[in-house]
């Protein structure tokens, strides 16, 4: 399957499609910002593109005018939100070892709370 196309087994592209529930806070033709569902702080929204690309890395070959997008649309969910005057983070976890569990390219919006360096 081409890069950038729905992948059928992959649940954050149901969740672009509409197949799939989720607490949209924001979205865009490009790209959809929601709740996680096991939130690791106050405020944690996954903001993801509606193209499918398996990691950043991937993202930002392939379309950096979307990665650009992607991070600015991070930021306006972050001021919808509240958070961007007290700070937040944005991580993006790229293959299993870093902890990617879905494989569409997503970041985490965190804040809400005091976020120490390292994570953890």
């Amino acid at each position: 399957m081409a890069a950038g196309e729905p992948q059928a087994d992959c649940l954050f592209c149901k969740i672009v499609a509409g197949d799939v529930p989720a607490t949209v806070v924001r979205e865009t033709k490009d790209v959809i910002a929601f709740r996680d569902i096991n939130p690791q702080a106050p405020i944690h929204i996954l903001v993801i593109p509606r193209a499918h690309y398996e990691n950043a890395g991937e993202l930002g070959a392939a379309e950096p005018e979307l990665a650009g997008i992607l991070l600015a649309e991070a930021a306006k969910t972050a001021a919808a939100e509240g958070i961007d005057e007290t700070g937040y983070r944005l991580v993006f976890n790229t293959g299993a070892g870093a902890g990617q569990t879905v494989f569409h390219v997503h970041a985490h919006l965190l804040g809400g709370r005091g976020l120490n360096w390292p994570p953890g």
